[in-house]
């Protein structure tokens, strides 16, 4: 369902078409800024007609001039302003035509930023016209069929968030010098933006948005950082006036979470000399510097290069501070005494510099109390001597580069994946059924993953087998995926692309069977703790619903502790949603894990389930709205009223021995439920 996008080929296309320069631009040349806005925005328009004239097999030839003409008019600060009157007509007339671009509900922000800072003169311009569209939408002025204005704004906060310093005055060598007059361009479309939505106000939104995104404690929190470092360049610069005190306070936590987190470190002194400051420490300055690390950590979730340091000055001359580094509670500190050495070596080779977001995850793993199961202590310790296969170095480099090797970032992935099971992300792959695999192993069964890890970073294979019969992932195609994991920890960069190929390959052997494959491949690839009664809320021949309301009924019985006898949820269970957009549009399929039903702060039921998206705050729409945070949510948990999960609910599991009572089920409930599901993706069904 997630997928990010990439250029078109149409783009490339474009750049063999470059109009060579002509005598009528020269003729600009001498006139006033009015008259040359007003001709600049007369070509504008011609090349819109004839590219709406244009049949969509050719929109690739007009695109090329009618990008030329908006990227001289780009190009001044009075011209953006022209662009944006237009901007629901260049769509119209086809602009996006054939690119990601025409799908504005799939572009991601971090993709977009690489797009502005890295593209040609087309591919540059383009990103800056799906820029002005996005403001538009949000600000009402254009209704578009596939986007709503939240879309938009949650869209422009990321954006912004990510590009802080395109709002400086002063341009860099790289922008003065980009073909194209492009550093102006892209510098006016963005002062545009933020002039339009406000400074203030898309401050406070993107603070927001980056609590919100961390009360999720992702493993990759990569693009949070980089908006966090945007942040406070911009507040150096002084643009922080009119921020409000709320919004200034959550940036300065953030803000010194990363840069200056201790006494030693609080006017950001450097690597170099915050390592000399700790090593002429006595014990007193050493605990204090401990107790702000951990502090700072878990107040935010993010891990400062500091700490690393610090970290790895403590476990070589007083391991006793360990613990207070690590900022354990009894049942961290049992573990890490009982393992002392092993975690030890652990430090060692996987946390530096580098990877030291991993230090969050080597700490909730000591507090999930998971090193005392078995074959979890051998399983690290034969994690650190793992040579890894070519494949896995090359994927790793390219991903997480080479400042250390593919080993140390896979296993300082391992400390964070085993740490975090609900951290971990799909990214921008359509991997939904791999990311929940992994997750949930991690959860119930961590030896059984470590075992899988090895596999795949060693020998560049998994073997998984499906009612008796060896499935090899060496042996298979591409799955659902068809590009690399991007935007993932080191563990799913490795291990995903063999469980997204087995899954397929599961759902193959199992095709011709009646029903819906899941039915036989989610307990054979996940483990044998998922209930093999499986209920499916749609006919698969024909997409209709299918006995809903026993559908519903049975949900209740298995799951709601009001009709399932008060009993608890053991083992996490697939089970499947039909997303849907904010305006209740049917978006796809995905697949997600239960992992606990029970009552809210305010005493309402609610579902609280894990969900592969790097971010599970979703609005569904009709009033439907996944919480992350401040409704019981453990961290990294989604929740929703149980009547509103079950109105996105379409696959569940469930076990055949244990009964309910379907009958006990409030008939008023039914019919919320089947009045939400009919307004939103089971409208046509």
């Amino acid at each position: 369902m997630d997928g990010p996008g990439t250029t078109s080929g149409r783009l490339a296309a474009c750049r063999t078409l470059r109009p060579s320069p002509s005598h009528k631009g020269r003729a600009l040349e001498g006139m006033t800024d009015s008259e040359r806005l007003r001709q600049l925005g007369e070509k504008l328009d011609n090349a819109t007609s004839r590219l709406g004239e244009t049949r969509n097999f050719a929109k690739w030839t007009g695109a090329a001039r009618l990008l030329d003409a908006a990227r001289r008019l780009l190009a001044t600060p009075d011209g953006v302003a022209v662009v944006y009157e237009r901007v629901q007509e260049l769509e119209q007339a086809g602009i996006f035509w054939g690119s990601d671009y025409a799908q504005p509900e799939i572009l991601q922000a971090p993709i977009s930023a690489k797009t502005l800072r890295e593209g040609d003169q087309y591919a540059t311009t383009l990103e800056c016209l799906s820029q002005l569209r996005m403001l538009a939408v949000a600000r009402g002025i254009y209704l578009h069929d596939s986007l709503s204005a939240e879309q938009a704004q949650h869209f422009l906060s990321q954006a912004v968030g990510l590009n802080l310093d395109l709002l400086f005055d002063q341009m860099n060598e790289a922008d003065r010098l980009r073909p194209g007059n492009l550093g102006p361009v892209v510098h006016n479309v963005f002062r545009f933006l933020v002039e339009h939505v406000g400074y203030s106000e898309i401050f406070g939104k993107l603070i927001e948005e980056i609590w919100r995104i961390l009360a999720q404690r992702p493993i990759v929190v990569t693009e949070v950082k980089d908006m966090v470092t945007q942040i406070a360049a911009w507040l150096v610069e002084g643009q922080g006036e009119g921020v409000d005190g709320a919004s200034s306070l959550g940036a300065d936590r953030l803000i010194s979470a990363l840069f200056r987190p201790t006494n030693a470190s609080r006017e950001d002194p450097g690597l170099d000399l915050y390592r000399e400051r700790v090593a002429a420490m006595d014990a007193k300055l050493l605990q204090q510097e401990a107790r702000a690390f951990a502090r700072a950590m878990h107040d935010t979730g993010l891990v400062s290069a500091y700490h690393a340091v610090f970290l790895r000055h403590v476990n070589e001359t007083n391991p006793e501070l360990l613990a207070t580094t690590l900022g354990l509670s009894s049942t961290g500190i049992d573990g890490l005494n009982f393992y002392q050495t092993l975690f030890r070596s652990l430090i060692r080779e996987a946390i530096h510099i580098e990877t030291c977001q991993a230090i969050y995850g080597l700490a909730m793993l000591l507090e999930r109390g998971i090193i005392h199961v078995p074959a979890l202590a051998p399983a690290l310790w034969r994690q650190m001597a793992l040579p890894l296969c070519a494949e896995a170095e090359q994927t790793i480099a390219i991903r997480f580069g080479t400042g250390q090797p593919a080993r140390v970032h896979l296993l300082a992935g391992v400390l964070s994946v085993l740490g975090q099971p609900l951290g971990i992300g799909q990214g921008n792959n359509p991997t939904c059924q791999a990311a929940r695999a992994t997750a949930m192993w991690s959860h119930i069964v961590p030896d059984y993953l470590m075992q899988l890890i090895r596999w795949a970073a060693r020998d560049n294979e998994v073997v998984m087998h499906f009612e008796g019969q060896a499935i090899s992932s060496s042996a298979l195609g591409a799955g659902m995926a068809n590009r690399p994991p991007a935007d993932v920890d080191p563990v799913s960069s490795v291990l995903v692309p063999h469980l997204d190929r087995i899954y397929v390959e599961m759902g193959r052997l199992c095709a011709d069977r009646p029903g819906d494959p899941h039915r036989w491949v989610n307990p054979e690839l996940h483990g044998w703790w998922v209930g093999r009664g499986c209920r499916l809320a749609v006919d698969v021949a024909t997409g209709k619903l299918s006995a809903y309301e026993d559908f519903l009924r049975e949900f209740y019985a298995a799951y709601h502790p009001h009709n399932n006898g008060d009993q608890p949820l053991i083992h996490p269970q697939p089970a499947g949603l039909a997303m849907t957009d904010s305006a209740a549009r049917f978006v796809g399929w995905h697949a997600i894990a239960i992992y606990r039903v029970a009552p809210d702060p305010e005493g309402q039921m609610r579902v609280y389930f894990y969900n592969p998206n790097n971010d599970s705050g979703q609005d569904l729409g009709d009033g439907v709205q996944v919480s992350t945070a401040s409704k019981g949510e453990m961290f990294g948990e989604s929740s929703l009223l149980f009547t509103q999960f079950a109105s996105r609910l379409y696959l569940y599991h469930y076990d055949l021995l244990e009964e309910g009572d379907p009958a006990s089920v409030p008939a008023e409930e039914i019919v919320e439920i089947e009045r939400l599901a009919r307004n939103s993706w089971a409208a046509n069904r």
